[in-house]
């Protein structure tokens, strides 16, 4: 399979880079480890090949920031909405 495009721009990181803004507007946490694990692929990838001889290192970088604060993100909210409407199931449970 051939890892690279024209230009020699690494297809994992343009994956990378486009699963982790899709896990914001469409496929929330599957696209966040879709992202995060394109780009540790591709970052592992360019540190491997001869210097120059693939690029993209940056959008690999990106992916994973965007993957990375997307799954933190879902984390927060479903510890939220876990704690809050766990609340209420106790006290709707002690109320009764």
């Amino acid at each position: 399979m051939n890892t690279s495009i024209q230009g020699g721009t690494s297809v994992s990181a343009i994956m990378s880079l486009v699963f982790g803004i899709l896990s914001w507007l469409g496929l929330p946490f599957f696209g966040a480890i879709i992202a995060i694990v394109c780009g540790h692929v591709a970052r592992g990838e360019i540190q491997r090949a001869p210097p120059g001889a693939i690029q993209g290192d940056g959008l690999a970088l990106a992916g994973l920031i965007l993957g990375y604060l997307h799954l933190v993100f879902f984390v927060f909210a479903a510890s939220l909405l876990l704690t809050v409407f766990g609340g209420f199931a106790w006290l709707a449970a002690h109320l009764s």
